[in-house]
């Protein structure tokens, strides 16, 4: 499709269908490269992806649990304090945008619900790979801070990452009852510093304390990895979960830099098709994030 056309194709066909049919191409697509691959070449994740796909739409998480997280049954609460709306997570208050509607609310709340199912590719602790009451995190790309208010209790200090500033609001109500523990640092996470970026490099010439690396930030992990040198260095024990799902091959370069620093490091359980990204190209399907691990 040239530019006219796409440019044509954009101001004629809103959004939301330009979206179905997208996932409609890409579905398409993942089904015919895995069939003209060989038995042989086809891991049974993969496989496992591909059944769902035979018979359902394509999803971001494709695997049945998606549907285990339906947006009518959260509940939305409203604080007449700070007059933000809330839900319950995991029994803590847990806050989101001024200007989110109930419904806007309902639907990022059940996506953060399937991020962290048990089977997701997208969970960040699992079985072993977990905090402990010593751990210091730094929760670099926090969004609603979902991540950290579900280890809030087990853990020592946590710093909160989270440049949209639309966000800082309601993270400053979440973790309202933690203030003794959590810092929130509204800059980005990048590779300068400046009034609005921050290296890790620099960070933690003054918090040298950081033991739990979390990374999701919308596919810059790339700028946070390179400039955290210091705290990627081999005399410091470190646990990372990075997300790897937002370019096709920052699984393959992650595992190769981690692996160099002495880390251990394994993939998550199955794929996600981030179909957002406009470059994605096969095989399609992505790892969710890389865990981390030095003693």
């Amino acid at each position: 499709m040239n530019r006219i056309i796409y440019t044509i194709y954009r101001i004629v066909v809103p959004k939301p269908l330009r979206t179905i049919i997208r996932r409609k191409n890409i579905r398409r697509k993942i089904l015919k490269y895995y069939s003209s691959l060989p038995e042989s070449e086809i891991n049974n994740e993969q496989l496992e992806v591909l059944k769902f796909l035979e018979s359902n739409a394509l999803e971001t998480f494709p695997y049945p649990f998606f549907s285990n997280y339906s947006p009518g049954n959260i509940d939305v609460h409203f604080d007449e304090n700070n007059k933000l709306h809330y839900v319950i997570h995991e029994g803590k208050k847990l806050y989101f945008k001024r200007r989110w509607s109930k419904n806007r609310i309902r639907k990022g709340y059940s996506n953060l619900l399937r991020e962290q199912d048990p089977l997701s590719a997208h969970r960040y602790l699992d079985g072993d790979f977990d905090v402990s009451g010593d751990e210091v995190i730094a929760d670099v790309g926090a969004a609603e801070g979902n991540f950290s208010l579900s280890v809030i209790d087990r853990v020592k200090k946590i710093y909160i990452f989270e440049y949209n500033s639309s966000w800082i609001e309601a993270l400053e109500a979440t973790f309202s009852p933690w203030k003794d523990k959590v810092e929130i640092i509204s800059k980005m996470v990048s590779d300068k510093d400046d009034e609005k970026n921050i290296t890790l490099d620099t960070f933690i010439k003054e918090h040298d304390e950081i033991t739990f690396l979390k990374v999701d930030v919308d596919g810059a992990e790339q700028k946070v990895i390179s400039n955290s040198n210091k705290l990627l260095e081999p005399r410091r024990p470190l646990k990372i979960a990075l997300c790897t799902y937002h370019k096709n091959d920052d699984e393959a370069i992650f595992t190769d830099i981690l692996q160099l620093k002495g880390f251990k490091v394994s993939a998550s359980r199955g794929y996600m098709v981030y179909y957002f990204d406009k470059k994605m190209k096969a095989p399609y399907l992505r790892r969710g994030l890389l865990r981390a691990v030095r003693k």
